[in-house]
């Protein structure tokens, strides 16, 4: 599951609002991510706890060319879980039924008086026009050559 999909499962616990689900998931992996960099523990009943560790400076082998280098100190973050989620996944005791998301709250539009009707003056029907007429063909004038004599 991505964050996405994460956040797409818990919209319904948000009125379907994928905004609010957004910031939520936002707001607490933030929190998680400022107090373990302040170096505290962030500890999750049944779930887990996320730590910061620090690794010591060691040697180390480089895999290709087999010559031994020098690794540097560093500061990792470190996941822990709790032994309810061991259990769960475990298979030893199983998960409670998943919490169902509140009803959806519809407000239902208030019904405005409709303004009184004017009594609508009829208009009359178009009247039809009769079929236009086909023009003849206009008559070519022959013009009648005189003769000089």
């Amino acid at each position: 599951m991505n964050k996405a999909q994460f956040i797409a499962a818990l919209a319904p616990h948000f009125n379907d609002s994928k905004k609010e689900a957004t910031h939520a998931v936002d707001i607490i992996f933030d929190t998680i991510v400022r107090n373990m960099a302040k170096g505290e523990d962030v500890m999750i009943n049944d779930f887990g706890k996320f730590k910061k560790v620090d690794r010591k400076a060691r040697k180390g082998r480089n895999p290709f060319t087999g010559e031994t280098i020098q690794i540097k100190a560093s500061k990792k973050p470190r996941f822990l879980p709790a032994k309810g989620l061991k259990e769960v996944i475990s298979g030893a005791r199983k998960l409670e039924a998943a919490p169902k998301p509140a009803p959806k709250v519809v407000a239902k539009p208030v019904a405005k008086k409709a303004a009184p009707k004017k009594a609508a003056k009829k208009k009359a029907a178009p009247k039809k026009k009769a079929p236009a007429k086909k023009k003849a063909a206009p008559k070519k004038k022959v013009a009648a050559k005189k003769k000089k004599k």
